[in-house]
């Protein structure tokens, strides 16, 4: 397994994730509320890509099949939890977009981005990491409770400008 800064290459192979993310809900349980054609799509690799923070998964026969966008951009929203590992700016990063092909699922792989996130912060002098989830988001909610991740609280996001949902906040210090 191998997590890496995406290039240009990966934008297809990110985007294949996506949709098979997308076709798994869709088929299923929409546990992230995402929306096809607004949620992520290419164009969210892309600006990701240019702003260099789209990492992604490789599996140990180089498949792609994990992406995150790690940044330190935090919603406007944010500033409505009282978190409780202060911090701002560069002082934080902050897990956005993070997914696994449904066909690699159960693998370990979602685990071992956000291990890497924590390393990432830690390597830039991030003193915690945070991030939300949609609230019926399950999955993601019981894996970042068992990773020590501090539930924060929830608030109302106005999601992409055009989906208004309660979010779930997380944050670890590191």
């Amino acid at each position: 397994m191998n997590i890496r800064n995406a290039t240009a290459a990966d934008l297809s192979a990110v985007e294949v994730i996506y949709n098979a993310v997308l076709d798994d809900q869709e088929r299923h349980t929409n546990f992230t509320n995402w929306q096809r054609g607004s949620y992520p799509t290419r164009q969210t690799a892309e600006t990701a890509l240019s702003a260099g923070t789209l990492y992604v998964l490789d599996d140990d026969d180089g498949g792609t099949v994990g992406c995150a966008i790690f940044n330190h951009d935090q919603l406007s929203e944010y500033a409505q939890i009282n978190w409780a590992f202060p911090g701002e700016g560069d002082g934080v990063l902050v897990i956005h977009t993070l997914c696994v092909h449904p066909a690699a699922s159960g693998k370990g792989y979602a685990k071992a981005m956000v291990a890497f996130a924590e390393d990432l912060g830690r390597s830039h002098g991030c003193t915690a990491l945070r991030l939300d989830t949609y609230e019926g988001n399950t999955p993601a909610r019981r894996m970042y409770t068992g990773l020590g991740y501090r539930f924060a609280g929830a608030t109302e996001f106005f999601f992409q400008g055009y989906i208004r949902e309660t979010l779930v906040l997380f944050e670890k210090a590191l």
